[in-house]
This record gives structure tokens, C-alpha cells and sequence, in this order.
């Protein structure tokens, strides 16, 4: 039996890239992403799995008069730091898709 050998090698290569996602998938989650809004006023720390960590609002940006300012700057914030997010995610599991059908 001729291809088992083969098959066997090939399953060996698929064990160990999932290992390696698996690790690489571990380091982006425990990795920091800062999102920005409006200068740096809003800041927005969150881990690669989407756990918001850190909101930083400037005290020039506090107005009593105007909540929904700040609460736009928030989600701005917010959506910079997933789309930061999102983009190293890509980058880096990417390597593991980019070949496979439907991804």
C-alpha cells in the first residue's frame, strides 16, 4: 500500500498547521489593538479576541451639552480598534485559508 505512507505525511502536515494556528490564534488574542478617534481624544484599547480593555476619553472632549459627541466618538473608537483588529487577524490567519475553498 503505497499511498498510505503518503497519506500519512500528509495528515502529519495538517496536525502541525493546526498547531500552529491554533498558537498563532492564541498570541493574536492575548495581543493589545488601540482605535482612535478625533484627534486621540478617544482611545480604545481591546485584546485580539474582542474584549474591550481600556477606554481613555480627553477631558476637552466632555461636553454636558452635547453627550451624543461623545458617545460618536466612542463607537468611532470602538470601530477603529475591531477594524484593527480585524486586519491583523486577516494578515495573520490568512496564510491558513488563503487556500482553502469558501474562505
Amino acid at each position: 500500500m503505497k499511498g498510505m505512507g503518503n497519506m500519512q505525511g500528509m495528515m502529519k502536515q495538517v496536525q502541525k498547521m493546526q498547531k500552529d494556528m491554533e498558537k498563532e490564534q492564541e498570541e493574536l488574542n492575548k495581543k493589545e489593538f488601540v482605535g482612535k478617534a478625533a484627534n486621540d481624544y478617544v482611545k480604545v484599547t481591546a485584546t485580539g479576541d474582542r474584549t474591550i480593555k481600556d477606554v481613555q476619553i480627553n477631558e476637552d472632549v466632555i461636553d454636558p451639552e452635547d453627550p451624543e459627541m461623545l458617545q460618536d466618538l466612542v463607537v468611532a473608537a470602538v470601530n477603529d480598534c475591531l477594524g484593527n483588529i480585524e486586519k491583523e487577524t486577516k494578515q495573520t490567519m490568512g496564510k491558513y485559508t488563503q487556500n482553502l475553498p469558501g474562505m
